[in-house]
């Protein structure tokens, strides 16, 4: 994500290729607000012509009369007020279009990067912090775009600034002359600040993002950071990031300070050139006081496209930055294929097949080992195993959030990877040990938007032993559990976690350690839910539970007892307990602690 590319990275080329991909997407927008910002420039310029007008038709005369005919002045009056308002014109179509195509590119870019988060594996996420993802979403994606505002100005003033020139050289050639030096002055000013500019923004970049980390890590480790009285250490780690990103903006910051002015001060410095000039050749007879106004008032409207282009060109560098940013993402190949096979997404509990599963998260750390296995229409599976055994590792692999290094995964007979999207969906639940519970109604976080009944839902709640507390609530299935569902404790989360998944009667049910934080009488008579057909998943649901308590494994039909990444034995609890050592004494270790815990408090 924060990869380094040199090719092309702070060269003003590079940032007209990242504002040509806007360009290509809304061409009609970009157009609209060209012509407009076009049209802006030819009337600012067509003032300059009134202004000439004006001085060689009324005001000489006028001098020399001693009189002004009112007819001029009606004229001159109406020149100016028709000129006013058509540039007012091209500046609504102008910041309007630009507003709009901005705006488009910003949404358009967020989509197409939160499709890619949710196409990539979780393998992918877990190599990339949440802050930083946050940050190529959001900062990134604003950095990006930024150049987009000015940059139909930018445009339109070129052809302003072409009129002005054409009509400076038709004023007088050399006053012209020598009013277009300032032309290879800001040219060489932008290159220096290009090359002075772009480090500093692709740092700030960088520092955005990790500012985001540390603050999405802090926050979403509230009680951690509390419990453990880490406040004062994480706002200090928080404001020395910030405090690093202030020194890098403000050293960008005094770049583009010394750019702006020195923009602005070349016209300035040529107009005062061009009347000293201009003096000199009306004094000599070489030109009249009309043209020296003309071209003085010409190279002063230059200026603001020179201006207008220096905006641009300072929000290039920061530009390129996001972009490639964005694209390190948009541009990552870990997408899941699918296939186009379908299953039936209701009916009898499904079969589940897994052959030779191997998988490793690196080459030097292989989690699971020909692990082979099956499972029934409508029967239970415990799996047990110590930490790292990998349990949850092959429940992502039943579940399809990652593929194995080698080895299947079946349904039904169907290979997971041949199914098209959305398949697994439909006829598989998987319930985690750690429930995320949206800040939404009970409701709504078990239906999640799907079709659901309120008596559906209810019947959900009931088979997950969660109908009792979310009547006792405060509003029932309308009351809001907050972020996180912060309102319930531990079981209940897992409760109605469980229920999200039973209400859509899945074929396959896993539960990974999903009942760890529910007393062990209420988990009896959920597991009892389950395989009675007192649930939303009926009793053909096949079921696969990851468990380590007792009463939990003996409700299983099998147990497969994991170890370092294989499977050590299989068959029931009673005869693991009596052939399997290793696998009596991992369920027995936590009912002894379970005993001496209770003795303490007695």
């Amino acid at each position: 994500m924060t990869d380094e590319r040199t090719s092309g990275r702070g060269s003003t080329r590079a940032g007209f290729a990242v504002l040509l991909v806007a360009i290509r997407r809304e061409p009609w927008v970009f157009a609209i607000s060209t012509l407009g910002s076009v049209l802006f420039g030819a009337l600012t310029v067509a003032d300059a012509w009134v202004l000439g007008w004006s001085t060689d038709h009324v005001l000489l005369p006028a001098f020399e009369s001693g009189e002004v005919g009112g007819d001029m002045l009606l004229a001159i009056l109406a020149l100016f007020v028709g000129v006013a308002i058509l540039r007012a014109v091209g500046i609504i179509a102008r910041r309007l279009g630009a507003g709009i195509m901005q705006y488009r590119m910003q949404a358009h870019t967020r989509r197409a990067v939160t499709r890619q988060y949710l196409s990539l594996p979780m393998e992918w996420h877990q190599r990339h912090p949440t802050g930083q993802l946050l940050s190529n979403a959001n900062s990134d994606v604003e950095a990006a775009w930024g150049p987009i505002a000015p940059l139909p100005m930018a445009v339109g003033t070129v052809a302003m600034m072409v009129i002005a020139v054409a009509q400076m050289l038709v004023a007088d050639l050399v006053l012209a002359l020598v009013g277009l030096l300032v032309f290879p002055a800001v040219m060489a000013a932008n290159v220096a600040y290009q090359r002075l500019a772009q480090g500093w923004m692709t740092r700030a970049q960088q520092l955005r993002a990790e500012l985001s980390e540390i603050a999405h890590e802090s926050f979403d480790g509230a009680l951690v950071v509390k419990t453990l009285g880490r406040e004062g250490e994480e706002t200090d780690r928080f404001a020395a990031k910030s405090h690093e990103l202030r020194d890098v903006n403000i050293r960008a910051g005094r770049i583009r300070a010394a750019f702006d002015p020195t923009l602005a001060a070349l016209p300035n410095l040529g107009v005062l050139i061009v009347l000293a000039v201009g003096v000199s050749r009306v004094l000599n007879g070489q030109t009249d006081a009309g043209a020296v106004v003309t071209v003085a008032y010409l190279l002063t409207i230059v200026s603001f496209p020179i201006r207008s282009i220096g905006w641009l060109l300072g929000e290039l560098p920061r530009s390129v930055v996001g972009y490639e940013r964005v694209r390190s993402v948009l541009d990552e190949t870990g997408e899941m294929p699918y296939g186009d096979r379908s299953t039936a997404a209701t009916g009898a509990g499904a079969r589940l097949d897994v052959d030779g599963l191997v998988y490793a998260y690196d080459a030097d750390q292989e989690l699971l080992r020909e692990v082979t296995f099956s499972v029934e229409p409508g029967r239970t599976l415990a799996v047990v195993g110590a930490t790292a055994s990998g349990k949850s590792t092959l429940t992502t692999l039943l579940t399809r959030l990652i593929d194995p290094d080698d080895g299947r995964v079946l349904l039904d007979g169907t290979d997971l990877r041949d199914l098209a999207a959305g398949e697994l969906a439909r006829v598989v639940a998987v319930v985690p040990q750690s429930a995320f519970l949206f800040d939404d109604t009970v409701r709504g976080n078990v239906t999640l938007g799907a079709d659901v009944t309120d008596d559906e839902v209810w019947a959900a709640l009931r088979a997950a032993q969660a109908d009792g507390f979310v009547a006792a609530l405060d509003g029932g299935l309308d009351a809001r559990l907050g972020e996180r569902g912060t309102s319930l404790s531990g079981g209940q989360r897992q409760r109605v976690s469980l229920a999200r998944a039973l209400v859509r009667r899945p074929r396959l049910l896993i539960l990974d350690d999903a009942t760890s934080a529910v007393d062990p009488e209420v988990e009896a008579r959920i597991l009892e839910a389950l395989r009675s057909g007192d649930s939303e998943g009926g009793s053909d649901t096949t079921l696969v539970v990851v468990a380590y308590r007792k009463a939990t494994i003996g409700l299983a039909d099998e147990v497969v007892h994991l170890e370092d990444g294989r499977i050590a034995a299989r068959g029931t609890h009673a005869e693991l307990l009596d052939r399997s050592p290793s696998y009596a004494r991992l369920v027995n270790a936590y009912e002894h602690e379970q005993d001496e815990l209770a003795g303490e408090t007695t």
